[in-house]
């Protein structure tokens, strides 16, 4: 790819719209070699740009998904013990009979076969390949310094097995709903976008582009009708996520359009907190009005 504008044509033939400034920034992340880091509110697509970005270049996403706890070994790499207990018995039988130096045999419980790869080890033993740290603001301060130190040399070091070095960088995209702040240390290794909730036209033409068969008066619908939910005082405002989801119930029920009847029975498609449904369903006429 040669231009941010062949990016985003190329995302557009996967259904992702990419606006001007996401398709710049995601071009110079892949140019110059650095991860990405996105953040944004739940559901405006963070999480679909590295599926995306995956399927343009025909490589494997893989994907890490961060939580409260998340350790490097837990991302990294692990070793299969119960297998490796098995081939220790084994072992045992083995050197009562004189058939095996104690020292060889320590040396084969750590071989290739017992050890599992987790995310970031099996992106850089296959790179090229879409690495996806999603939502890095779940995860703790100490896996924020491990992923730093991946990022900046693109290697690990296994003690039993030695230094595992990326042929080619893999692709890496963070992504944070900023339940919290990142590091400036991280921030400072990453090309850095806000996604923010597209505007009407194009979040009408991201519908049209992901579910070809909706009418353009359905899309236009539902999205007036997102938009100007996310305006009212809500625990979940809806993303992008929700307007496909919302589509998409409609067209499974043979909805040619939203009304208030068929939107209260679908609400759940786009609200996920009973405090929010209540809320919602008092306002629909207003949210509903043409």
């Amino acid at each position: 790819m040669t231009s941010p504008q062949e990016l985003a044509d190329r995302l557009g033939t996967t259904g992702y719209l990419a606006d001007e400034d996401l398709a710049t920034v995601a071009f110079l992340a892949r140019e110059m070699q650095r991860p990405l880091l996105l953040e944004g509110a739940p559901g405006t697509g963070k999480t679909a740009l590295a599926e995306a970005i995956a399927e343009l270049e025909g490589i494997p996403l893989i994907r890490l998904q961060c939580y409260e706890g998340l350790d490097a070994s837990q991302a990294l790499y692990d070793w299969d013990f119960p297998r490796q207990i098995l081939h220790l018995r084994t072992l045992e039988a083995l050197h009562a009979s004189g058939g095996l130096e104690a020292a060889e045999a320590e040396s084969s419980l750590f071989d290739e076969r017992y050890l599992l790869e987790r995310p970031v080890l099996r992106a850089l033993r296959t790179s090229p390949v879409v690495l996806l740290v999603d939502e890095i603001d779940r995860a703790d301060d100490e896996f924020e310094a491990f992923l730093l130190e991946v990022l900046s040399g693109w290697t690990v070091s296994i003690p039993e097995l030695g230094t595992v070095r990326a042929a080619v960088p893999p692709t890496v995209i963070l992504t944070s709903n900023r339940t919290r702040d990142l590091h400036d240390a991280l921030k400072r290794r990453c090309l850095y976008h806000w996604i923010d909730h597209p505007g009407l036209e194009r979040e009408v033409a991201i519908v049209r582009s992901r579910l070809p068969g909706v009418s353009e008066t359905l899309a236009h619908q539902v999205v007036t009708a997102v938009q100007r939910l996310r305006t009212e005082d809500l625990v979940k405002p809806p993303g992008v996520a929700e307007t496909l989801d919302w589509v998409a119930a409609l067209q499974r029920l043979g909805s040619p359009e939203l009304d208030l009847e068929t939107a209260a029975r679908t609400l759940g498609a786009v609200i996920k907190y009973r405090e929010d449904a209540e809320r919602v369903r008092q306002a629909l006429d207003r949210v509903l009005a043409r």
